[in-house]
Formats: C-alpha cells, sequence, structure tokens
C-alpha cells in the first residue's frame, strides 16, 4: 500500500503487516506521504525510486539485519533512519548507533515517542500535528 498525501515520504520497512499497517497510519496521520517495503530488498529498491526524507524500519525481517542498515546508509546517505526491533540488545543499539541511525525503538514501540522522534528528525518537512 502506498499513502500519498504530503510532500515528505516515509519509507516504512516492516515484515509483519499488521505493525507495517499501524505504523502507516499512525505516521500518515502526521500528514506524510507514505511507502511501504516488506522486506529489506524491497526497501532498498524503494530508497532508489523515491528518495525518501525519512525510513523507518524494523531490523530483523528478510533481508534485514545489520548490514542491511549498512548497505541502506550507502543507499540513502544523510536520510534519518528510525530503526525499530524485538530481538535488540546493548550492542546491537550500539552497532546501529554507529552505523548512523538517529533513533532506536524496542518494540513494542510507544507511539507517541515514535513520532516525537520523527517529528524531531524531519523538523520543518513535518507540517502536521502529533495526536
Amino acid at each position: 500500500m502506498t499513502q500519498d498525501r504530503k510532500s515528505a515520504v516515509v519509507l516504512i520497512a516492516e515484515d509483519d503487516r499488521e505493525m507495517r499497517s499501524l505504523l502507516c497510519d499512525e505516521l500518515y496521520d502526521l500528514g506524510l506521504s507514505i511507502r511501504e517495503a516488506a522486506d529489506g530488498d524491497e526497501a532498498l529498491r524503494s530508497v532508489l525510486d523515491t528518495r525518501p526524507a525519512l525510513i523507518l524500519t524494523d531490523l530483523r525481517m528478510p533481508a534485514g539485519g545489520l548490514d542491511y542498515i549498512a548497505r541502506l546508509r550507502t543507499f540513502a546517505p544523510g536520510v534519518p533512519l528510525v530503526l525499530i526491533t524485538s530481538f535488540g540488545d546493548q550492542q546491537t543499539k550500539a552497532n546501529a548507533l554507529a552505523l548512523g541511525v538517529e533513533a532506536y525503538f524496542d518494540k513494542p514501540v510507544r507511539i507517541s515517542e515514535l513520532k516525537e522522534a520523527v517529528r524531531r528528525l524531519l523538523g520543518p518537512a513535518l507540517d502536521g500535528e502529533i495526536d
């Protein structure tokens, strides 16, 4: 599913369909255009096609992991990267932050905190309000 609305495009890469739908709906409510990817390979293709303003991605999914995060950084330098995971630990978090992840969340994600991070990272590109 793709949801178009405003100029700022966010790529949401999450293999769990229900979680991806929830994230898409919540960020769409901020006035963002949304692109979805169900795995790392699809996300990388979308980055090349779309050039998103922000990438929100799960860590552990098909074609995912820290190598995938490093590839995202290569394909989308300077694009803010928000990572969510159910399988994180302090070492994973440290490695992700070293790769340039700007925000890291353990699942279950507090939507209000996620929205605040998105708002902080997108700044003026975001013209919606956080519920």
